[in-house]
């Protein structure tokens, strides 16, 4: 056996635990009894140890040098596979065992606490166990810094980003900071001259929401004999490509809100389900990043499924669902596009429309920077969070449920993910730029519930390429130019104004 063909051996088994960890991490958010909390955080940190025990491995570094000194026999996707299993190798031999465990079981159980503040909406109840989480990650991300040659925060975000760096970010989000303001008051001005809304009124049966959620599932193509949808507290999309679970959260007065869920965590579940099947245990196989994942949930959810074409083919599917007392004209389509492309300030991130759903972001990332940095301290996390939406969307938070308590991600031991989100509406707007250009038969397809093109070209260019390519280059190849913060701003423009 070569060694290459080690690594690759080595790497199947390390991918097999990493997803039963992730099934072990869907089943502690929908079906685990809370009394188990203390048992799964053993069963998590166990896992982490042999998964961390592979990589670092001393036998690792040597097959990787003697295969890399090869690296001219190997083909393409082999090459990139052996990129990548280095690059999870750096990230793993920079932190120890003990790290790794003590990790894990503080991510276990500050999010088990976070169940309980949140609805509470009680900081102070989570605020002991996120200052543990809080110095482990940087305590990572220190040790990360001399081997990847970057920052502290920038080693964090190398695992959702693989070599994103914070002076680009920075330049983008300064700029949508200043662009959206005005934009947003042009867009809340536009608003006021049209007729008013109406909203649908429920209740709307959390049966009646789930059925027209798994049908548009299936039309979007999800297979459920390779997933499910559940319940949970906060969305997601988790699991492994072959069985993939995603989750939502239902409001019998706001179907939208979990349908809406729904459409997004399809969007990961495709691209999950899309991935190369030849290389599903290895490196290369596996999603290039997180601003690819989040452009994949975003096309779907933001730049498909709000479009006037979707809605048409909605608007029907919505009156026959939920008969309901309200008038006949608020199932028109022209109305509900009105309310599905509604303009409005609000607290909760994943409620957001596109024109303020960055500054969601912007404020996150500037503030777990900081966290990172040791610029903010923990205990002044709640008044700066309520400064920043201030400042940057003009609301106050009433409490820290709709505040700082709202996202999962830290408390689940996810710092430097946020920027991805925005990163990824970016690439959505791109990619789905692309996609119309190269099929301008999709928007009609669309209008019939046939999502096949749009999905068609999808595996084409994003799924099917796993991380050969780097984000890059995968965008690169896929619509013929780099990230390009113009065509988000168009469709915006095009969407809201024109």
């Amino acid at each position: 056996m070569s060694a290459y063909q080690e690594l690759e051996r080595r790497f199947h088994r390390l991918r097999a635990l990493r997803d039963a960890t992730g099934v072990l991490h869907w089943d502690m958010s929908t079906m685990m009894p809370s009394g188990g909390a203390a048992a799964r955080a053993e069963q998590l940190a166990s896992l982490q140890v042999v998964c961390h025990g592979i990589l670092v491995d001393p036998a690792l570094a040597d097959l990787m040098d003697e295969a890399g000194a090869g690296v001219e026999a190997l083909d393409p996707w082999q090459a990139a596979n052996l990129r990548e299993m280095r690059h999870q190798w750096i990230h793993a031999t920079a932190v120890d065992a003990k790290l790794v465990e003590a990790l894990s079981k503080a991510v276990s159980l500050c999010e088990t606490v976070w169940r309980k503040a949140r609805p509470a909406a009680d900081f102070t109840m989570v605020r002991p166990a996120l200052a543990e989480v809080l110095a482990l990650v940087r305590e990572a991300g220190q040790a990360k810094t001399a081997r990847l040659g970057c920052s502290t925060y920038e080693a964090l975000l190398d695992e959702y980003e693989p070599g994103g760096r914070t002076v680009e970010i920075d330049r983008i989000f300064d700029d949508l900071a200043a662009f959206l303001p005005d934009f947003r008051e042009a867009v809340l001005a536009r608003q006021r001259t049209l007729p008013d809304s109406i909203e649908p009124a429920g209740p709307f049966p959390v049966a009646a929401q789930r059925a027209l959620a798994e049908r548009l599932m299936t039309q979007l193509g999800f297979e459920f004999d390779h997933g499910r949808l559940d319940t949970s507290l906060h969305p997601f999309c988790g699991g492994v490509p072959d069985d993939v679970r995603i989750t939502t959260r239902y409001d019998e007065s706001d179907f939208a809100s979990a349908l809406m869920g729904v459409l997004h965590e399809t969007g990961h579940a495709l691209y999950e389900r899309g991935l190369p099947v030849d290389w599903r245990f290895q490196p290369v196989g596996q999603a290039r990043g997180m601003s690819v994942h989040e452009s994949q949930s975003l096309l779907i959810e933001m730049q498909a499924c709000r479009s006037r074409s979707f809605i048409e083919y909605l608007a029907p599917l919505l009156r026959q669902t939920f008969a309901t007392g309200s008038p006949a004209r608020a199932w028109d389509a022209e109305n509900l596009y009105r309310l599905y492309t509604r303009v409005e300030p609000g607290y909760i991130r994943v409620d957001a429309d596109e024109v303020t759903y960055p500054a969601h972001v912007i404020l996150r990332y500037r503030l777990e920077k900081d966290m990172i940095a040791g610029a903010l301290d923990l205990a002044d996390l709640p008044a700066a969070w309520n400064a920043g939406m201030q400042d940057l969307l003009g609301i106050t938070p009433p409490t820290d449920r709709e505040g700082c308590l709202q996202d999962i991600h830290w408390f689940d031991g996810a710092w430097g993910y946020f920027p991805t989100y925005t990163l990824g509406a970016m690439t959505a707007a791109q990619l789905f730029d692309a996609a119309r250009r190269a099929h301008p038969e999709i928007p009609k397809a669309i209008a019939r519930g046939d999502f096949t093109p749009l999905l068609g070209w999808l595996r084409e260019k994003v799924h099917s390429k796993g991380s050969l390519l780097s984000t890059d280059d995968l965008l690169h190849q896929a619509t013929g130019r780099p990230l390009d913060p113009a065509i988000f701003k168009h469709h915006l423009r095009s969407r809201y104004l024109d």
